[in-house]
């Protein structure tokens, strides 16, 4: 079975002609939007291989080109995710890659550019980037403003798409076609999403994703009750306060 995916606008047609040109894609956008399984549907849809990496601030370069390793009593070298995704063609999709060390972005930026080279200094190598090979990166640009943005010099070698939740139908449809939940279902549910989407003063530190709706959507699908699979897969994971859980938790009693 393949990647389920419902595209929203451009954005199969801006990938398909960026891979074409060697050009590597920035995907911008919230939590859960559906980044990393456009990602998965492109590689597929491309007949590529996909290697991924979460990226956190404990991420080097060393992490994704290799290293030196003792094993037996041989030094042997081991293969990082960058290094093997060169070697094979493959998309290297690198998820929320601004919370990287800055040796990453180092890294990245013959890549990135014209030259399309992994430098393996601890291996004394350099590889050249075969056709197949494209660089996709991820970050949501409103997390932890301030603390941690790409640099102008970054983002400017990226053909960038901007993700964001979709229009009520169209996540309708997405609900139906990932989980074949009721479509009456499934409007309920995104009616309760849009309210609290447009509720600021619930003061969540991130909305709700679509990602959460599809976990929602699934335990509904398999027999839960709905305001008990809201309850589990909404309000909980959306929040530790037991004021703001107790509205979330209304507010799907109202709607279911």
């Amino acid at each position: 079975m393949g990647v389920w995916y419902r595209p929203v606008g451009d954005e199969v047609s801006v990938f398909e002609r960026s891979f074409s040109q060697r050009l590597p894609v920035l995907l911008k956008g919230p939590t859960g939007c559906g980044k990393t399984r456009f990602v998965e549907f492109m590689a597929e849809r491309l007949s590529r291989p996909l290697i991924t990496v979460a990226c956190n601030d404990e991420t080097s370069a060393a992490d994704l080109v290799g290293r030196w390793l003792v094993r037996g009593g041989d030094t042997v070298w081991q293969d990082g995710p960058a290094t093997r995704a060169v070697k094979q063609g493959a998309l290297l999709y690198l998820d929320e890659v601004a919370e990287a060390r800055e040796d990453v972005v180092v890294l990245l930026h013959p890549l990135t550019d014209h030259r399309r080279r992994l430098f393996l200094d601890r291996n004394d190598e350099v590889l050249d980037a075969p056709e197949g090979f494209m660089v996709v990166a991820s970050f949501n640009p409103g997390y932890r403003r301030g603390l941690k943005e790409l640099k102008p010099s970054t983002r400017q070698r990226f053909v960038s798409l901007q993700f964001g939740y979709p229009p009520e139908d169209v996540e309708v449809e997405v609900l139906h076609g990932e989980t074949g939940l009721d479509v009456k279902q499934a409007k309920r549910l995104v009616a309760w999403a849009t309210k609290v989407r447009g509720q600021d003063s619930l003061a969540l530190a991130e909305t709700v994703s679509t990602r959460l709706l599809v976990m929602a959507a699934r335990l509904m699908s398999a027999g839960l009750p709905p305001r008990v699979a809201c309850g589990a897969a909404l309000v909980q994971p959306l929040t530790d306060d037991v004021a703001t859980a107790r509205a979330l938790q209304d507010l799907v009693d109202m709607s279911f």
